[in-house]
């Protein structure tokens, strides 16, 4: 299908694959969608910045990538970020369409339906999105898709308005005569308000007048609001304008009454000075986007719904007001649009919207194909015409997220003994993108695809937590050798119909990603106690960091830190010990205010028949400038170290100290063995019963902490 990407300070046109129906999910054939002239064109400039400055405007970006180097080293971040400014970015996020298919649990909307689309990286400006539930509407009957298709505006528009609470006969200033200005000064009036407007641009001031605003102010736009008003001041301001001025909220700050308010909706300089607000007692309001259920994962991702008794607008609710309000003429969109592009046009729609001026377009749409045989889902594409099968282990990267990119697909390339066959992902841009950095031959969002190709070896799944265990089992019984992330299962259900397909392996490799067994730094301390005549006695400590607890960890997809982390730790005392677990004792935290789960905190000592204790001290409380894990292991008078796997050292016997320049938590040496066990040289990485034992740990531990 075709997908506009943003790259190199302009859009382009790429065919990428369509992306798969998923639960709670609406897949829908684009006929419309409608450019952000804003927030896009926003994104189209920094695509053109050099990565300096796109470092200073984004600080946080920086911090990460400065953490990023110190854990994975300089070329493999560089070679990461090289590849997220290469691919570019999939942009739009408002359109509308007609239904093709509904994934599981959507039982109000239907196939042929008319609807529009909301969200960023959903309601993308594709011929097919894929976008949750609680982000579609219905398309009333009398509104066209075209209008319809601005949709996600509209709703941010409404929300403004929302958050300013107008009443009938208060008079607002809408600073900002853009589209969402436009469309604010519309629903003002529809809420019986006299409406001023202030633009820079005489034209936009032009058509807010003809579509119904009461007066424009000009240069003494304070002493126009005072005389407008009798003296008093507006009863509020919308500020709808862009600029890093912050001018302009001192400003909307002056024209109230006293107790009026100030709704921000646009992106503005927020430096407030004290004395602009303090004496009249004004309140400052932020709009957030389209309203209540915005940057809410549950809301917008897992379909919770907010009772209408206590959240009367979510950003659904707004979504449909606002095609109401055409339907019913109350809003006049048809006439903000002034220019409608083929999606074929899309390089030269953006390049309309480079340098905004007397001229420029207000509002501009793409159009689709209307062909019902356009909706037919290519889910694979061939990126590489010229990739060969040369006797090298050809791999299926099941899932291109940020661990994959930074961890396993530089390690498979560094070994040596892989190729890099096929990348599946959500999205169709991303396996593209990710299949052409690596020389991939395939680029799909269908993991039949990689069931189904003769040519695959290897499954490596990084995919989210739930989808590691069928994933497993559907790829070794088609015949690959496969290497899920951790954790391999997120239920003992599922970890019994792995060991029941685990009996028919024969020659193929099945490996979790247990990869801190492989560390060099463990590598040393099991050597150290290789010939041990004790039992160890091993201490853990996981200084984790707070995750709040709407992320998808914590969530079905995740299963919780303890099945999704702290079985690291469980493979690791079953390496060093070499033993069978004989009892598991485990304790947690219990918050009652919810702002942690039980397994956020949680101590468990686990031991073993061989005699050996190990304990494991979980915590999201503890400092980030803390280390974030650190290990001591005491055996045969002798005590090792493991310090954020930076440093290890031995005290007693012949003792040593080890030190790294980079976080080496055994990526790569995993990636080495997987490929010598795959072409016969060895055994194994990891026995099938110990992986199996730490997913068994997990479980237990988990069934005591939720008690």
């Amino acid at each position: 299908m075709k997908q506009v990407i943003v790259k190199d300070g302009g859009a382009v046109l790429e065919t990428v694959p369509a992306p798969q129906l998923a639960k709670g999910m609406v897949l829908v054939q684009n006929l419309s969608s409608c450019i952000s002239i804003g927030t896009e064109m926003s994104s189209v400039r920094s695509s053109s910045m050099p990565l300096w400055q796109r470092a200073i405007k984004q600080p946080d970006n920086l911090k990460k990538g400065i953490q990023m180097m110190k854990e994975k080293g300089i070329v493999n971040t560089m070679q990461f970020v090289k590849g997220k400014v290469e691919a570019g970015n999939a942009t739009g996020y408002s359109c509308a369409g007609v239904v093709v298919e509904v994934g599981e649990g959507v039982t109000d909307i239907f196939k042929g339906d008319l609807v529009a689309c909301a969200g960023a990286g959903y309601a993308s400006h594709a011929e097919i999105v894929c976008v949750p539930r609680n982000l579609v509407v219905p398309i009333p009957e009398s509104v066209s898709v075209e209008e319809a298709s601005t949709v996600t505006l509209g709703a941010i528009a409404m929300q403004g308005v929302r958050r300013a609470n107008p009443t009938l006969g208060e008079t607002f200033v809408v600073v900002g005569l853009g589209i969402l200005g436009q469309m604010t000064v519309q629903l003002l009036k529809a809420n019986g308000c006299r409406v001023l407007g202030i633009d820079l641009q005489q034209s936009r001031v032009d058509r807010a007048l003809e579509l119904g605003m009461d007066a424009p102010l000009g240069e003494d736009s304070e002493g126009q609001v005072f005389r407008m008003t009798e003296g008093n001041g507006v009863d509020g301001v919308i500020i709808t304008a862009s600029s890093p001025s912050n001018e302009i909220l001192s400003q909307a700050f002056k024209y109230c009454r006293r107790k009026g308010r100030v709704v921000v909706v646009g992106d503005v300089g927020l430096d407030m000075k004290r004395s602009d607000i303090y004496q009249k007692e004004l309140d400052f309001l932020i709009s957030t986007s389209y309203g209540p259920g915005r940057y809410d994962q549950r809301y917008e991702e897992k379909g919770l719904e907010y009772p209408i008794s206590y959240v009367r607008w979510t950003e659904n609710r707004n979504m449909s007001e606002y095609l109401r309000l055409i339907a019913d003429k109350k809003m006049n969109i048809s006439a903000l649009i002034d220019k409608t592009y083929p999606i074929d046009d899309v390089s030269q729609a953006y390049e309309s919207l480079k340098n905004p001026d007397e001229q420029s377009p207000l509002l501009v749409l793409l159009k689709y194909s209307e062909n019902e045989d356009s909706h037919r889902e290519i889910t694979k594409i061939t990126v590489n015409k010229d990739y060969k099968v040369d006797g090298k282990i050809n791999v299926a990267v099941v899932g291109a997220g940020g661990f994959a990119k930074a961890v396993h697909l530089p390690n498979l390339m560094k070994e040596g003994s892989y190729k890099i066959h096929s990348v599946v992902t959500r999205s169709g841009h991303n396996s593209k993108v990710t299949a052409n950095q690596y020389g991939a031959k395939i680029a799909s969002t269908d993991f039949e695809d990689v069931i189904k190709d003769p040519d695959v070896d290897l499954v490596a799944i990084c995919t989210r937590h739930d989808q590691h265990a069928e994933m497993t089992k559907r790829a070794l019984l088609s015949g690959k050798h496969v290497l899920v992330e951790k954790p391999m299962s997120l239920t003992k259900e599922e970890l019994q119909e792995l060991k029941d397909v685990s009996e028919k392996l024969g020659s193929l490799v099945l490996l979790t990603g247990f990869n801190r067994r492989f560390s060099p730094h463990v590598e040393k301390i099991k050597t150290s106690f290789q010939s041990r005549t004790t039992p160890m006695v091993i201490n853990y400590v996981m200084n984790a960091g707070y995750i709040p607890t709407d992320h998808w960890v914590h969530g079905e997809e995740g299963g919780g830190r303890n099945i999704g982390e702290a079985c690291h730790i469980y493979d690791l005392f079953t390496y060093l010990t070499g033993s069978e677990v004989k009892s598991v004792s485990a304790h947690s935290i219990q918050s009652h205010d919810g702002a942690f789960n039980s397994n956020d905190n949680f101590s468990t000592t686990i031991s073993f028949n061989d005699g050996s204790i190990a304990t494991l001290t979980y915590t999201a409380l503890g400092s980030k400038k803390h280390p974030k894990e650190r290990m001591t292991v005491f055996c045969d008078g002798q005590v090792a170290e493991l310090d954020d796997y930076y440093k290890s050292m031995l005290t007693g016997g012949k003792g040593w100290t080890f030190e790294t320049k980079t976080s080496e938590k055994g990526h790569f040496e995993e990636i080495c063995l997987l490929a010598q066990s795959i072409q016969g040289k060895t055994k194994e990485p990891i026995p099938l019963w110990q992986q199996f034992q730490a997913s068994e740990i997990a479980f237990e531990v988990e069934r005591q902490i939720q008690q």
